[in-house]
């Protein structure tokens, strides 16, 4: 595509307003309108100025001045505003050297892919998120000097079974238990109508939906999943994707979260993400070794296990990560692949015996992530895998949450928490750092923002459960 066609198509729809996004550091999405006027063939080079300095971890104040750069190869109608507006993508550009902003996230994924290329390895890597989410339909929250709670609530959770209903709503008695969610039907599964809306307005925004199902968890937890791309468009399409749930729910009365764990004793939303390297259009993980991988494929495994606790530094990014990241509980924290087995951090999908359909799930990242920074950093230790030729050991086949703990105890494991994961982080990145994809500016940035910004908070403020266990010391 270029900007000739974008032209084209917003005179076809009659747009009156373009909207040019672009995610922060963190990995929320940002925008600036324009009238439609605003944009010509120009703007695709010599993009839009912004003001970067009010930006979560991005520039101080003396170089706050930055260009939109839009791409022409990702374009959509907005489907919940009012007056047609064309969105499009922007790189976030330094106006100076006119290249990507150091701290632009969509730029480290531009350079990811430029880096597989350049190591001839592979062309393309495709990339499968499967981001879960919960649809409440009520969410609130405080943080006073001294008061603290929260409260989330859907009608399908099972601590309503009891609930008084009146006249107007009056109580079903059909109510999902918890960890017993998955894949029921109606009326246990109150949310089929919102999803079918979510997924046909996906399908209009170009996302291909491939299926959609209510999650484990009670209380409104669901999966849609959508079709593989490679790595640049995957992560501009889970932003999207993010974006259409969000404001479908808020059309509908509900709240839809992206947060690991909103629900305690129940499963957490996790964001399993599929890879596979492919070189001239042939698939280069399918082989004869264990469960039909080609040696690359084992390789690519040794570098994720290797580098598995500095890669949730960006995968599983939030102190509420490590809610889910429990070990003995519904995530993978044990650093082992398997085929099949759910309970391993690299598992190989058994669904088909097609070479194009082998790839690798790496399980432990959760939707709070930067997709950006996420799928680049999996690349990077995937390729220092290959590169270095790092064996992953033995697949475990065998139920890891089981293991005596004679066995368990020669298994690796993720971090407890974000601050042992940033430690990681801040101790193995020179992997991330080849051909410049990632910088050690923004390593440092990331982990410095992440520390005092989310870290400290949370070690400095008395948790509520902590009155229970300690008001009467």
């Amino acid at each position: 595509m270029n900007a000739k066609n974008v032209l084209n198509y917003a005179a076809d729809q009659e747009a009156r307003f373009v909207s040019v996004r672009f995610t922060d550091l963190i990995g929320a999405w940002h925008h600036l309108t324009f009238p439609i006027e605003q944009l010509t063939e120009d703007s695709f080079e010599d993009g839009f100025g912004f003001d970067a300095s009010s930006l979560r971890g991005w520039a101080a104040i003396h170089e706050s001045d930055m260009l939109l750069v839009p791409d022409p190869s990702r374009f959509w109608i907005d489907p919940f505003t009012e007056d047609t507006t064309l969105c499009l993508i922007a790189n976030a550009v330094d106006p100076i050297t006119k290249e990507g902003y150091w701290l632009d996230p969509r730029s480290v994924a531009t350079r990811a892919e430029s880096y597989l290329k350049f190591t001839g390895l592979a062309d393309t890597v495709f990339v499968g998120p499967e981001a879960e989410f919960f649809i409440f339909d009520e969410a609130r929250f405080h943080n006073e000097q001294n008061a603290a709670g929260y409260y989330v609530n859907s009608e399908e959770g099972h601590w309503n079974s009891g609930r008084v209903g009146g006249e107007f709503d009056p109580n079903s008695g059909y109510h999902i238990r918890a960890k017993e969610g998955y894949v029921p039907v109606a009326p246990l599964d109150t949310l089929i109508d919102i999803r079918n809306t979510m997924s046909s307005i996906l399908g209009e925004v170009g996302i291909i939906v491939e299926c959609h199902h209510h999650e484990v968890a009670t209380a409104g937890q669901c999966e849609i999943d959508f079709r593989f791309s490679n790595l640049l468009h995957t992560a501009d399409n889970l932003m999207l994707f993010k974006y259409v749930v969000k404001n479908v729910a808020a059309a509908s009365g509900k709240t839809a979260t992206f947060m690991p764990k909103p629900i305690y004793g129940d499963n957490g939303s996790g964001m399993h993400v599929h890879q596979s390297l492919w070189k001239d259009g042939n698939p280069l993980f399918a082989g004869d070794q264990y469960a039909g991988l080609s040696e690359m494929a084992k390789f690519y495994i040794g570098g994720l296990l290797k580098h598995a606790p500095a890669l949730v530094g960006f995968a599983a990014p939030t102190t509420n990560s490590y809610k889910r990241l429990v070990p003995g509980f519904e995530a993978p924290v044990n650093l082992a692949y398997s085929a099949r087995n759910r309970s391993a951090a690299v598992r190989i999908p058994m669904f088909s015996s097609s070479p194009k359909a082998k790839r690798l799930e790496f399980r432990p990242p959760d939707p709070s992530c930067n997709p950006y920074l996420t799928f680049a950093a999996l690349l990077m230790a995937g390729l220092d895998g290959v590169q270095n030729r790092i064996d992953p050991g033995e697949p475990l086949d065998k139920d890891i949450y089981d293991l005596p703990p004679e066995e368990l105890k020669n298994v690796p494991s993720l971090p407890g928490s974000l601050e042992e994961s940033l430690n990681a982080l801040e101790n193995d990145h020179d992997f991330l750092l080849k051909g410049d994809v990632f910088t050690p500016q923004l390593i440092e940035r990331w982990i410095r923002y992440k520390r005092e910004n989310e870290v400290t908070p949370l070690r400095l403020r008395p948790h509520p459960l902590e009155f229970s266990m300690y008001y009467d010391v």
